[in-house]
């Protein structure tokens, strides 16, 4: 399945957002210093460019959450290289107008494990929005089979084809409304007693 390019543009610049969200927190909460906004844009852009190309169809927990590590590793080493090389970094618990020298940022065993666990919750979230995209998209196509030339190159391949009568269209409707119906039907009444 091939998704259009506006399909495309939205499904990367969500990932792309994410991803250079969550490094750039990470990035803040591990050297106290927050990366300048041109860090952020030239973070952004080649990871825009790479998930629109790769965003054509949808996508496993694993493909997501490998995509997010590398992403967050490189992002990591740009934000590193483009901060600023001496600047003075106030320290907690020091007094006011004492500042240290910057050191550079030593990836700890502790970062490492933060920069996954973050990424991997980061692509839970991001492979349910995933799932719940696509989701919606095919039960679309299934009420209104012309909506795929907005969004698609190709129909969905369990709808390609189907000629769905009325009737069908229906019950197809009726059971997504009562999907969640609850019926409260108590025992039958007692039935008088006889001898």
């Amino acid at each position: 399945m091939d998704v259009s390019w506006a399909m495309r543009s939205v499904r990367a610049a969500v990932f792309a957002v994410v991803c250079v969200l969550l490094a750039a927190g990470g990035h803040t909460l591990a050297t106290g210093a927050v990366p300048a906004v041109w860090v952020d844009v030239a973070g952004f852009l080649p990871v825009f460019a790479g998930s629109a190309l790769l965003a054509g169809r949808e996508r496993s927990l694993l493909g997501i959450g490998l995509a997010m590590v590398l992403v967050q590793g490189g992002l990591h080493l740009a934000f590193d290289a483009g901060g600023p090389p001496d600047a003075a970094m106030p320290m907690p618990g020091m007094p006011h107008g004492m500042h240290m020298a910057a050191q550079p940022h030593v990836m700890t065993s502790h970062a490492v494990a933060a920069h996954l666990v973050a990424a991997l919750v980061a692509s839970w979230c991001l492979r349910r929005g995933e799932a719940a995209l696509w989701s919606l998209l095919r039960k679309a196509v299934a009420f209104v089979p012309r909506l795929v030339a907005w969004w698609g190159t190709a129909p969905l391949p369990e709808y390609a084809g189907l000629a769905r009568p009325r009737a069908h269209r229906r019950r197809l409707l009726r059971q997504a409304l009562l999907r969640h119906a609850v019926s409260r039907r108590g025992p039958p009444p007692a039935a008088p007693y006889t001898i």
